[in-house]
């Protein structure tokens, strides 16, 4: 982003867009969030979310930080050898 860009200013009326209430809002166009909805529905997590859905033991979680500030880096490449070193097993 330039310089230039961060000059310019928002043309957008806040005053009145805050003064709006619910009733204000047209929400006719919007179809309604249906049981058939949700049932279809897929749960999608970023990458970079899912880096942090594995749960490690407290005790080893304590290992790993008392190796240093870039213990994630460590615990990643530790897994990562594992998995190359067992790439030509099949899967369980």
């Amino acid at each position: 982003m330039s310089g230039k860009d961060l000059g310019n200013t928002s043309r957008t009326n806040w005053a009145a867009l805050e003064s709006l209430d619910d009733e204000g809002i047209d929400y006719s166009d919007i179809p309604p969030l249906t049981e058939e909805f949700f049932e279809k529905a897929t749960l999608r997590i970023p990458a970079s979310q899912a880096q942090q859905l594995v749960k490690i033991e407290p005790d080893v979680l304590q290992w790993f930080q008392a190796q240093g500030e870039d213990y994630k880096a460590l615990i990643n490449s530790i897994l990562r050898r594992y998995a190359d070193s067992h790439s030509g097993r099949p899967a369980k």
